[in-house]
C-alpha cells in the first residue's frame, strides 16, 4: 500500500461526515476501555471483599460482634457485609419491638437483605449497559459512515469521463475505515460485557447463597427468641 492509501491519509482525506463518524467511534472506544478497566478493578475488589467477609462469618465469631464491626466499617464494607448488616439490623429492630412471631422476624430480615442485595447489584452492574450499547451499535454507526463515504466517492466520480480502479479505490478505502473503527470499538466491548455479566452472575449467586444460609441462622434464633428478652444475643453460626 503506497503512501496515498495509508490509514492516516485515508482518515484525513475522508469526507466531513465520515470524519465525524470516526471521531465519535474513537471517543466511544476510549470511553468503553475506561469502563472496562474500572469494572475489572471494581469486580475484583467486590469478589475479594465478599470472600473475606464470608471467611470471617464462618470462622465461628459471634454474629453480634460481626454486626458491630460491620456498623463501624459501613463505608468500606463489602457488598455481602452490607447485606448482612441490613438483615441483622432489621432483625434486631423487630425484636426490640417485642415482635413475638418468628415468621415476621424472619420475613422482615429477608426483605431488608433482598433490598440491600438489589442495591449492591445495581452498583456492580453500573455502566454495563453502556458496553452492551457500544457492542451492538458501533458496527452500525461505522457502516453508516462507510455507506455515506461510498456515496460521496461515487458522486465525485460522476464528473469524470474515465473511471478506473485506481480512481475508485481511495474513496472506497476511506469509507471502509469507518467500519473498521466501528468494529475496533465493538469487539472489546462485547467481549468485556460477556465476561462481566458472567462475573456478576457469580457474585449474585454467592450473595443469594449467603442470604439463604444467614436466613436459616436467623430462623433458628427467631424461634428461640419467641418469649425471650429483646436483648438476647443472636447465636454465632459456628455454634449452630
Amino acid at each position: 500500500m503506497n503512501q496515498d492509501l495509508n490509514i492516516l491519509q485515508l482518515i484525513l482525506h475522508a469526507s466531513v461526515v465520515v470524519q465525524i463518524v470516526m471521531a465519535i467511534l474513537l471517543m466511544v472506544s476510549l470511553a468503553s476501555w475506561a469502563v472496562i478497566f474500572s469494572k475489572i478493578v471494581g469486580l475484583k475488589k467486590v469478589r475479594q471483599g465478599n470472600d473475606q467477609f464470608e471467611r470471617d462469618f464462618w470462622s465461628g465469631r459471634h454474629v453480634n460482634d460481626l454486626y458491630q464491626q460491620s456498623e463501624r466499617n459501613a463505608q468500606h464494607a463489602a457488598p455481602m457485609e452490607r447485606i448482612f448488616t441490613a438483615g441483622m439490623r432489621e432483625f434486631l429492630k423487630l425484636r426490640e419491638r417485642r415482635v413475638s412471631d418468628g415468621g415476621a422476624l424472619l420475613d422482615g430480615a429477608r426483605r431488608a437483605m433482598r433490598a440491600s442485595c438489589q442495591r449492591e447489584l445495581d452498583v456492580v452492574e453500573s455502566h454495563l449497559s453502556f458496553l452492551a450499547t457500544v457492542g451492538s451499535v458501533s458496527p452500525y454507526v461505522g457502516l453508516f459512515g462507510t455507506v455515506w463515504g461510498i456515496m460521496h466517492a461515487f458522486t465525485g466520480l460522476a464528473n469524470l469521463q474515465q473511471v478506473s480502479l485506481s480512481t475508485v479505490a481511495p474513496g472506497i478505502a476511506e469509507a471502509l475505515v469507518a467500519t473498521a473503527i466501528g468494529l475496533f470499538a465493538a469487539i472489546p466491548a462485547v467481549i468485556a460485557y460477556n465476561r462481566f455479566a458472567r462475573d456478576i452472575d457469580r457474585i449474585a449467586m454467592q450473595q443469594d447463597n449467603f442470604m439463604e444460609e444467614f436466613s436459616n441462622i436467623l430462623a433458628r434464633n427467631a424461634n428461640q427468641s419467641v418469649g425471650a428478652t429483646a436483648s438476647a444475643p443472636v447465636s454465632a453460626p459456628g455454634r449452630l
